[in-house]
């Protein structure tokens, strides 16, 4: 494993932004960027071979700014939505920043996609760890909350993600990547002919805003029940008629994940390059994300401005506005007590 560190460009308050790529034997390679901890490439083999890159993303800095979508980077303090940004925790009202539509999105105004982040290469054990201390306040949240992010790539085409997290208060902590998936290639156009799993029982209901209800309906005789392998663009034919798929303008929806520990609970296949991915994930959630909404500003590595579902999120995660439901898993991390997650996406053909 070789590892590089190379110039990504400048910040629009004048830091310098850096860019780490992680280079197995075989040539397939992963860069990230220290901005947002930010997945920018990843190149990996089709079927004959050829290396292809099957992320979204940007080759310079500018890229990013103004911020759409959150192609690549790392989301906290809370992955997701909560509902107009307010909860109680332990009796204690939180007010956190509302950012979206009236509602606190992926970490409020400027979450943790928005930060430079503390960088150490490890090219003995192919990691690439990175560390940001969020202070008390910060977006309204209580507590300093200490992150430590370690990304490793594998001989055998596997990116993990590791995350870790200490607070010095009882806080709220839910951290995830947004990743956009295109393995025909980025900038080959739409992830409509992909094929897609999902391991889970039960998803999420929203209302018209993505907001939960609460509600945890059976995926049975839906458009969410992909468990078993299905073509995405089949299952977004259903928009039009489901009302839940009306809400998300497609999926953008937690899905329930069956089981517990670090198990497998997704795939994707592009039958144009074979490759494959699955998603492995100690979480008990996921958010299928289908591009429904993404819109370019800045012109791509591919030489376009991305459109509408060119790519696909798997983000893993803990339940969207769990604080605000008893009935969902608790995204409360108590004082002193580790935040501890591990979600690998593995690639083959």
């Amino acid at each position: 494993m070789t590892m590089e560190k190379s110039a990504f460009g400048r910040l629009p308050d004048g830091r310098e932004a850096a860019l780490y790529t992680l280079t197995n034997k075989a040539g397939a390679s992963v860069s990230i960027s220290d901005l947002g901890g930010t997945l920018v490439s990843l190149k990996v083999p089709d079927r004959e071979g050829k290396l292809t890159d099957v992320l979204l993303g940007y080759g310079q800095i500018q890229g990013y700014y103004p911020n759409k979508g959150y192609l690549g980077a790392l989301i906290g303090r809370v992955g997701n939505r909560i509902n107009r940004g307010q909860c109680q925790l332990d009796g204690r009202a939180l007010h956190l920043n509302a950012n979206s539509h009236g509602h606190h999105l992926h970490g409020g105004t400027e979450g943790f996609d928005r930060k430079l982040w503390s960088a150490t290469m490890l090219p003995e054990s192919g990691q690439l760890v990175l560390e940001y201390v969020s202070p008390d306040g910060e977006e309204n949240y209580p507590g300093t909350l200490r992150v430590k992010v370690t990304y490793a790539f594998s001989e055998d085409n596997a990116l993990s993600i590791h995350y870790a997290a200490l607070c010095d208060r009882d806080t709220l902590c839910n951290l995830t990547n947004h990743a956009y998936f295109n393995l025909a290639g980025e900038g080959s156009g739409d992830v409509l002919d992909h094929e897609i799993m999902i391991a889970a029982d039960r998803f999420t209901v929203v209302d018209q805003d993505c907001i939960p209800t609460g509600e945890l309906r059976p995926v049975d005789g839906t458009p969410f029940d992909l468990r078993k392998p299905i073509r995405l663009g089949d299952g977004l034919a259903h928009q039009a008629s489901d009302q839940q798929m009306t809400c998300g303008n497609g999926y953008d929806h937690n899905f329930c994940l069956n089981g517990a520990g670090l198990r497998q609970v997704a795939s994707v296949y592009a039958p144009s390059t074979g490759i494959r991915m699955t998603v492995d994930t100690d979480q008990p959630g996921v958010q299928f994300y289908t591009g429904n909404s993404l819109q370019g500003v800045n012109v791509a590595k591919c030489g376009h401005i991305y459109g509408q579902r060119e790519g696909l999120c798997l983000e893993t995660q803990n339940y969207p506005d769990a604080i605000n439901h008893p009935n969902f898993p608790s995204p409360v991390l108590r004082a002193g007590r580790r935040y501890d997650t591990t979600t690998i996406y593995r690639f083959s053909v």
